[in-house]
């Protein structure tokens, strides 16, 4: 097959869940053998619903998906499945194969080797929870890349990622030959290697198809509503004109009343030339995070911690004198597998040694993979939990308004938390925490799964809280827009 011959389309494809929730409308597009094209939408617009599409684990409702019967396809979710949490790394790429692998040890050591994860034999019988989130990610890259497909589905691959993964994995996609499509929000890395970009509108429900990187999409959409505006403007003009000369003709006699209707007619024609202007995703309302009133002291002090050597697995103790008052933020830095989600995990559950938490503080964990949202709650049963555990009575027009400023509205918030995207999970949490009105702020990778146009509004937000913050993030662009009073690098021989 030639190098440009199209390998997958889309004919027509429309696509709901159940009777009111429909996600594309009779779309169009195909891409190219050895195209590199990433998916750009708001949260919740349908990307993962497309790769679901394309491999085949969903079928239209109308429409036809049209796949090469010559090729094979591999997808790298953005999130471990909750039931292969207990098996072993061995077991978790045998399930990526429809028969028995009998040299899949070196098959693993070599595709651990390519996500820079190095593999031996300890490492393939470790139970897949026992690794960090950035270590899973790898793992789960390092699923589809054994397959060797021909087409490479990646949702969210950076996610949880250290700077030195994301290098790594962008060198990769550089040099790689075959055809990849990428859901991503992170703008840097789509950049570096993306040649077309398929842009899915959650207001038409349509795809529409550009050539060029993330940066020229986002260019030619800007250009366009601005043309759009500009030509509306110019045909407002001009119609209110042709309305003030038929009304002034339309009061004198004889010929100038057929001149008053013929203005009219040439004002209704011009409404009609009036074009939509193209819909931009929305953006999360501005908002703050409340903090538990009548704090006085050190509400965090951190005495000692341990981390995880990454060379030889063995735990190492730190001594540490860290306190942190109202109003005072800390960033902990590390390398994936050190285990700074670990620590956090353990401060925000009061398990830790060495760390002493001020009594009746509240706590508000942002955890990454979501695990502390109920997945069978709906949204409304989460957020009115949250409300109750901050300590104010349950206010459901004040809850209702909170869910809304995070673009939770409509039937949205009577559906359960497991069916929603991994961007809607990480506003609900965001939407929780405002509700919840803590003392403590704990963020473990904030802005996994978060639409590019919110993150300015979260980054703000989290400079203006008053309580003690800790937080935890791999992207600098997003660390260099928030105030950070002190930083502890848990492995400090290691630049990111």
């Amino acid at each position: 097959m030639a190098k440009n011959e199209a390998i997958l389309r889309f004919d027509s494809v429309s696509f709901e869940y159940g009777h009111n929730k429909p996600i594309l409308d009779e779309v169009n597009f195909l891409i190219r053998r050895g195209a590199k094209i990433t998916i750009m939408g708001q949260n919740g617009a349908g990307k993962s619903t497309i790769f679901g599409l394309i491999a085949g684990t969903l079928k239209p409702e109308s429409g036809t998906v049209v796949v090469d019967n010559k090729i094979s396809i591999a997808t790298a979710k953005q999130v471990l499945p909750r039931e292969d949490l207990e098996i072993t790394v061995r077991e978790f790429f045998e399930k990526c194969f429809t028969k028995k692998i009998y040299d899949i040890d070196p098959r693993i050591d070599e595709v651990l080797e390519v996500v820079n994860l190095k593999g031996h034999a300890k490492l393939h019988d470790r139970i897949l929870k026992t690794f960090s989130g950035g270590q899973l990610a790898r793992i789960l890259l390092a699923s589809a890349l054994i397959q060797d497909p021909d087409l490479l589905l990646l949702d969210e691959p950076t996610n949880n990622l250290d700077h030195a993964g994301i290098l790594h994995l962008t060198d990769f996609l550089v040099k790689y030959k075959k055809t990849v499509v990428v859901i991503s929000h992170d703008a840097e890395f789509l950049n570096a290697f993306s040649d077309g970009v398929l842009y899915l509108d959650i207001y038409t429900r349509k795809v529409e198809q550009y050539v060029g990187n993330y940066k020229n999409v986002l260019k030619d959409i800007t250009a366009r509503v601005e043309k759009e505006n500009m030509k509306n403007a110019q045909l407002a003009k001009e119609i209110q004109a042709k309305k003030d000369q038929a009304n002034v003709f339309s009061h004198k006699g004889g010929q100038l009343r057929l001149v008053a209707k013929r203005m009219r007619e040439k004002a209704e024609e011009l409404e009609e030339e009036i074009v939509d202007v193209r819909k931009e995703d929305k953006t999360i309302k501005v908002f703050t995070i409340p903090v538990q009133q009548d704090i006085n002291g050190d509400i965090i002090t951190i005495n000692s911690y341990t981390t995880m050597n990454i060379k030889n697995g063995k735990i190492v103790k730190h001594k540490a004198n860290i306190k942190l008052k109202k109003n005072q933020h800390l960033l902990l830095k590390g390398p994936n597998g050190i285990g700074k989600s670990t620590l956090l995990e353990h401060l925000a559950n009061g398990t830790y040694e060495g760390v002493k938490i001020l009594d009746g503080i509240r706590v508000g964990y942002y955890r990454q993979d979501f695990s502390t949202l109920n997945f069978e709650h709906t949204v409304y049963e989460s957020l009115a939990s949250a409300m109750l555990s901050g300590g104010v009575p349950l206010n459901e027009e004040h809850m209702r308004a909170t869910a809304a400023s995070f673009l939770i509205t409509g039937e949205l918030i009577r559906t359960k938390i497991g069916s929603l995207s991994e961007g809607q999970k990480g506003l609900v949490a965001f939407a929780r925490l405002v509700l919840e009105r803590p003392g403590l702020l704990i963020l473990d990778e904030p802005t996994n799964h978060i639409n590019f146009r919110h993150i300015p509004v979260i980054a703000e937000a989290i400079n203006r809280y008053q309580g003690a913050l800790i937080i935890v993030s791999h992207v600098p662009e997003f660390i260099e827009k928030i105030r950070i009073d002190e930083i502890l690098d848990l492995d400090p021989k290691i630049k990111e």
